[in-house]
């Protein structure tokens, strides 16, 4: 096969979205296993909805995933030109007509089929009629003349052998009065002049695969191979909503994925690879083919999402998350760490990994480690704190003061040298510590608590805990 040339075309009304996220993965995926090109084309023809913002944060998105495009980014609405020229010479060639309908008439056919139980389509009224019967001051659309019998087939790499029946499409538009292009020529068009070979996209765009395969037809083109891949619904199998995870790619940003990971849940949505769930962006790239994708919906899942999010957060390198967390915490402290802080935050990442799933989790965990004294303590932390357990801080702080050795296996050893001396179980000295050391009941294992926060910083917070 010839090196395949895909696409990903986003309307940049909003923002890039999860279902667009996953096209784009499955068109990028399918032209770097085969060596191909992917290219990216921004449909940005319905100028009062398509704004800059939104055409920056699909950029943004798609830089983000790491799905780098080839060649120039192509603007839809700039070549609107070409797409009329495409159409003109398609009316001289006798293969498309000028429709002088009115709206109302247009109207009244509607109204008419919808009377009659009939398919609502246009009836074909200007096909054959001479356009010197033309009424005056009348702006005619062009429309594309199309077959009236017999059936258009999709040969679909997903969904199989797909058949309409012409009877039922009718003359579709192709130049509106205004002489402005619609989106079925203007896709068609690009298409064909970015060479596109192969169209990967969702399955609701499969009857426009028929409209823009009589178009093609038409002009003599060749048919690029079709894949419609299923949509992606909620957990419920409901149509995919906010609640579900309709979200933009920037959200799931903030929220705290990688997008290492999000590549990889994404790519299990609609294709898979035997049982594999947990597998790199090359190995993707080397296992990817339209062969094993599934024609069923695909469900979300954000509980499966974190769940692979958690394994590249333990995969990924320690420095690269302090960047992000510290990125996050200076954001919410509204200020820049010192450097002791990132130094703090380096020392405390291993453990702090083990619980989050999330960079978002992951900064909040790490919060205590950069927050200034004296500690707010949360409920559960306050409670732990009685006095009993603030009498015991104290005669403890006189163990940790006495430590040569300030590393985790060391101040283990004398925390538990300590129980022993009380006659306690170990956490009954070491929920309480917790508690003081980060003002919360639950943080990374304790011993590595104080390694990180150091000599110093931990012994002033149990002396503003106990009061002492």
């Amino acid at each position: 096969m010839p090196a395949p040339v895909t696409r990903f075309a986003p309307s940049p009304t909003g923002y890039l979205h999860i279902g667009g996220a996953r096209t784009a993965l499955f068109n990028w995926l399918f032209a770097r296993h085969h060596g191909g090109s992917f290219r990216l084309r921004i449909e940005d023809t319905d100028r009062q909805r398509s704004t800059e913002p939104a055409i920056a944060a699909i950029l943004d998105g798609l830089r983000w995933l790491g799905l780098d495009w080839d060649g120039e980014v192509v603007h839809q609405f700039a070549r609107a030109a070409r797409h009329a020229e495409v159409a003109h010479g398609l009316l001289a060639a006798g293969k498309a007509y000028r429709c002088y309908c009115s709206p109302e008439e247009l109207e009244a056919m509607r109204a008419s089929a919808k009377a009659e139980g009939r398919p609502v389509r246009y009836d074909g009224t200007w096909r054959d009629r001479d356009p010197a019967e033309a009424p005056p001051g009348v702006k005619p659309v062009i429309r594309l003349k199309s077959p009236q019998d017999g059936e258009t087939v999709v040969e679909d790499k997903v969904q199989g052998r797909v058949v309409f029946d012409n009877r039922q499409l009718d003359d579709m538009v192709l130049l509106r009065s205004d002489g402005t292009p619609v989106y079925m020529l203007s896709v068609v068009v690009d298409d064909y002049d970015m060479a596109v070979s192969h169209v990967i996209r969702g399955v609701d765009h499969l009857n426009n695969a028929a409209r823009q395969m009589q178009l093609i037809q038409a002009l003599g083109w060749p048919v690029p191979v079709y894949a419609h891949i299923p949509l992606i619904h909620g957990p419920d199998g409901a149509k995919l909503s906010k609640r579900h995870g309709a979200l933009g790619v920037e959200a799931y940003r903030d929220m705290g994925y990688l997008p290492e990971a999000l590549r990889n849940y994404l790519a299990r949505l609609g294709w898979s690879h035997g049982d594999d769930e947990i597998f790199t962006t090359e190995q993707a790239v080397a296992w990817f083919d339209l062969d094993h994708c599934g024609q069923s919906a695909a469900r979300f899942d954000f509980a499966k999402l974190e769940a692979v999010n958690y394994h590249y957060l333990r995969q990924a390198d320690a420095a690269r998350l302090c960047d992000l967390a510290g990125a996050r915490l200076e954001k919410g402290l509204g200020r820049k760490l010192a450097d002791f802080e990132r130094a703090r935050l380096a020392a405390a990442m291993p453990g702090l990994t083990e619980r989050a799933k999330t960079v978002e989790e992951l900064a909040d965990s790490a919060l205590f480690l950069v927050e200034t004294r004296p500690l707010k303590f949360d409920d559960k932390a306050a409670r732990l704190l009685d006095q009993t357990a603030r009498d015991r801080l104290m005669r403890l702080s006189q163990a940790l003061w006495s430590a040569q050795d300030w590393s985790a296996p060391a101040l283990e050893n004398v925390v538990k040298r300590f129980a022993e001396v009380e006659a306690i179980k170990l956490g009954q000295a070491a929920q309480p510590l917790r508690a003081a050391l980060t003002g919360r009941s639950v943080s990374p294992p304790i011993f590595d608590v104080l390694a990180a926060l150091g000599r110093e910083e931990s012994l002033a917070r149990l002396k503003d805990a106990t009061g002492a």
